[in-house]
């Protein structure tokens, strides 16, 4: 058991398992006993009921509204803590991840309109490059051990969180459905009363999780998308504890939600979406303008937005390389912003919700599965064969270039 206990405490093994929990959607959506086991178990219909009321979804909206809103959840502690304690808390720290994650966004997102523009049903994915998988890249990373410096994996999270933040606005702007307004407003009351519970010094988790699960309830309804509600709530679960030395409601929901986050609901979320049929894939998906929007997006998009936006704000003078961090370090970390994976999936999950027929459904998956799988192979291959930075070495390229004056 210890052992056990040992190799889940690796800082690699969630991105290790995530991976292994798309292996095995890949096995059983294409091993003729599964396959059909597969599908059916995605599509069994469950429900909850109060009073007259319920509410039935198939087990896979399920684990996409609901699992992931306890995801957003996670992200949303994350984010605050970050902003108020952490990376992001000093404007000069949060430069550059800042500067770095705009550009990973943007590229990524020209690549796939360009190649999707002449097809409406396509175009609709347009944000899907634009995510990073924390879990994912931050697990390849870790596979490096000591030969990264811990300022380039504090760059990655940051940069990251940033990335999210990018994706939560996205999704509540661009894939929100048509409203529900009573439901809504309910849902905006639940969560005032959530922000009220803060203003009056509520310490205690428990209220929080309630009136939280009530606002997603009223969110699901709402049309807005319910992992939102997530967000939400993880915004407004406060940051100081109660006493001096005791740590506050966010520290605590954090550390407790994470290993069910890493450990849990993201290798489900992973099987449940990254199955794909090898007889699915025909000559439509091999050209659709999804595939490779996604694919590139992700691969060429992420990489190039990322160094060179971080390129042109470290010779502006705008923000500085981290420390002991060089050129290849920066160039192998972009590279490691195009595994999109997790937040890609989502996305397109719901980027193509109402579009009929299997084809843009596996043609999405092969593009993130592609593209996420090159970036990671090509992120670890780059930073392997680079050298550590030394001391002397870094003070020499982090140097201001200051312009010799000759004599008259």
């Amino acid at each position: 058991m210890s052992t056990f206990k040992q190799l889940f405490q690796q800082p690699a093994a969630a991105g290790i398992l995530l991976m292994g929990a798309a292996a095995a959607a890949m096995i059983a959506a294409n091993a003729p006993p599964l396959a059909p086991l597969y599908e059916r178990l995605l599509s069994l219909p469950l429900g909850i009921q109060a009073a007259d009321a319920t509410l039935v979804k198939p087990l896979l909206l399920w684990i996409n509204d609901g699992l992931m809103a306890i995801f957003f959840l996670h992200v949303a502690l994350e984010i605050k803590r970050e902003c108020l304690e952490g990376t992001l808390s000093s404007p000069t720290r949060a430069v550059l991840p800042g500067i770095a994650a705009l550009g990973g966004m943007l590229a990524p997102i020209a690549i796939y309109t360009a190649i999707a523009w002449d097809d409406p049903i396509a175009l609709a994915g347009w944000a899907i490059p634009a995510a990073t998988d924390i879990a994912f890249s931050l697990g390849v990373l870790a596979l490096l051990g000591s030969r990264v410096p811990s300022s380039l994996k504090t760059f990655l999270l940051a940069l990251a969180v940033i990335d999210d933040i990018g994706a939560v606005v996205i999704i509540a702007i661009f894939y929100t459905g048509n409203l529900a307004l009573p439901a809504l407003l309910l849902a905006v009351a639940a969560v005032a009363g959530l922000a009220l519970l803060n203003v009056l010094g509520v310490r205690q988790i428990a209220p929080y999780v309630l009136l939280g699960a009530f606002a997603w309830l009223c969110v699901l309804q709402s049309g807005v998308h319910a992992t939102l509600a997530g967000v939400a709530v993880g915004l407004t679960v406060p940051h100081r504890g109660g006493r001096v030395g005791e740590k506050s409601p966010l520290q605590r929901m954090e550390h407790e939600l994470q290993p069910w986050v890493a450990f849990g609901i993201l290798p489900i979320f992973a099987f449940a979406n990254a199955g794909i049929s090898i007889d699915a894939i025909d000559s439509a998906v091999l050209t659709s303008p999804v595939t490779w929007g996604i694919a590139l997006g992700l691969f060429i998009g992420k990489q190039a937005g990322v160094f060179t936006l971080s390129w042109l704000a470290i010779q502006m003078g705008c923000a500085q390389l981290p420390e002991r961090v060089g050129w290849r370090h920066l160039y192998g970390v972009s590279l490691l912003t195009g595994i999109g994976f997790t937040m890609s999936l989502f996305i397109a999950s719901l980027a193509f919700d109402h579009v009929q027929g299997n084809s843009v459904v596996v043609a999405h998956r092969v593009g993130i599965m592609l593209g996420s799988l090159i970036s990671a192979v090509t992120g670890y291959t780059v930073l392997r064969l680079t050298t550590p930075v030394t001391a002397v070495q870094w003070q020499r390229t982090t140097q201001p270039m200051i312009p010799s004056h000759t004599s008259q």
